[in-house]
This record gives structure tokens, C-alpha cells and sequence, in this order.
């Protein structure tokens, strides 16, 4: 993702600071949320990069489940870092916050043993998608792993009516590789090992499928 196709969260700037109570309401977030920290906590990470962490519930969250883990954040969003920056310091957790796009990261090879993702590679295309898990790789340790909660594959047709709303929302050149629960196998073919999924959520506006990689 470059800033010539960047999309905001909710794809219009306007409604960036209605974030946080939208996905809040739409995607059952605490308790997706819940399960992807417990398979981060499970891993024992002492550098943790929360990637496309937009307004920064799930980095917060991060660092006070590992208080003695080094977490970071990045994001392409300025206006979302800076909700994620004032979440932060009312949360009292300190967070290496930085601006960024997923296809360049600015972080030197091999820094982290963990990446965590929460719905950020449904705003990519199927090239930055690629593009994006062939970063996420450079900077991971040769022993990290990578968690990623996002839209995946419908279980129902209920399910797939309701995804819709998302794809209206964000785009269906991005999305179908959601619909067409696509992302595991760009992992492996990315090089990753052991991609399991290890859970879901069917939700108001969908299917939210939880991945680990290695």
C-alpha cells in the first residue's frame, strides 16, 4: 500500500473518529480481541509490532497484557495515531507509535518476534497483501510468528449477505480475497509455516477468522 491508494479505516477521513464505537458495535471486538491476544500472550513476545494499528485499542491492550514486552504500532493514518497517541496516555501505557505503510515497513530486519494484525489486509490489495506479508517477514525474528484477526471466508450465506455492508464500505477489489478466504493461503505461499486458523466469530457485518503463522 502506497499513499496513492492508502484507505482510511472506515475509508472516508470524516469518519476516523467515529472509529472506535463502530467497530466496537459491528465486529464483536472484545471478544475477537480477547481470543487474538490470548495466542500473542500464549508466544511470550518480548517485541511486538501491532501492524495497521490504527486508534490503537488492540496495541493498548498488547502492552498491558505484556508489561515487560517492548510494543509498537504502526499505521499510515496520522489522524488515527494521534487518537491511538491521547488512548495511550489516558491508558497510562507507553507505545512506540509510528507512521508507515505496510509495504515499506520502517523497522530494520528481524526486529520483532511477534506481529499482530487486526483487520488491516482486508484495506489491501491482492499485490499489497503480498507485498505486505513479504515485509512483515523481513522484520519478524527467524522464530517470530504472526497473528492476524481479519474477514474471512463466509460461514453462512447469511454470513456472506451481510459482508456486503464491508465491501461497500471499503471496496470489493480489496475484500474479495476476504469472501474468498484467500489469506491463508497467500501466507504459505508468502513462506510461512504452520498456518492454522484458530478461531471465528460470526458478527453483524460478517465472519471474523483468526490466524497464526510461523
Amino acid at each position: 500500500m502506497s499513499a496513492k491508494n492508502y484507505i482510511p479505516p472506515l475509508r472516508y477521513k470524516l469518519l476516523t473518529r467515529f472509529y472506535d464505537p463502530i467497530v466496537r458495535w459491528s465486529t464483536r471486538e472484545a471478544a475477537f480481541k480477547r481470543a487474538l491476544l490470548a495466542q500473542v500472550v500464549a508466544d511470550r513476545p518480548r517485541h511486538v509490532l501491532d501492524l495497521g494499528c490504527g486508534t490503537g485499542t488492540l496495541t493498548i491492550a498488547t502492552a498491558k497484557a505484556l508489561p515487560g514486552a517492548a510494543v509498537a504500532g504502526v499505521d499510515a493514518d496520522p489522524e488515527a495515531l494521534g487518537i491511538a497517541a491521547n488512548k495511550a496516555r489516558q491508558a497510562g501505557v507507553d507505545l512506540g507509535l509510528h507512521r508507515g505503510f505496510s509495504t515499506d515497513l520502517p523497522f530494520g530486519d528481524a526486529q520483532f518476534d511477534c506481529i499482530v494484525s487486526s483487520l488491516f489486509f482486508h484495506h489491501l490489495t491482492r499485490e499489497a497483501k503480498i507485498a505486505t506479508l513479504g515485509e512483515v517477514r523481513r522484520v519478524l525474528t527467524p522464530k517470530g510468528s504472526l497473528h492476524v484477526a481479519d474477514w474471512g471466508k463466509p460461514s453462512s450465506a447469511v454470513m456472506r449477505a451481510l459482508f456486503f455492508i464491508v465491501q461497500l464500505l471499503d471496496g470489493f477489489a480489496t475484500t474479495r480475497d476476504s469472501v474468498a478466504g484467500a489469506l491463508p493461503e497467500l501466507m504459505r505461499a508468502a513462506g510461512y509455516d504452520r498456518v492454522v486458523e484458530t478461531a471465528k466469530f460470526d458478527t453483524p457485518l460478517g465472519t471474523m477468522r483468526l490466524f497464526r503463522a510461523a
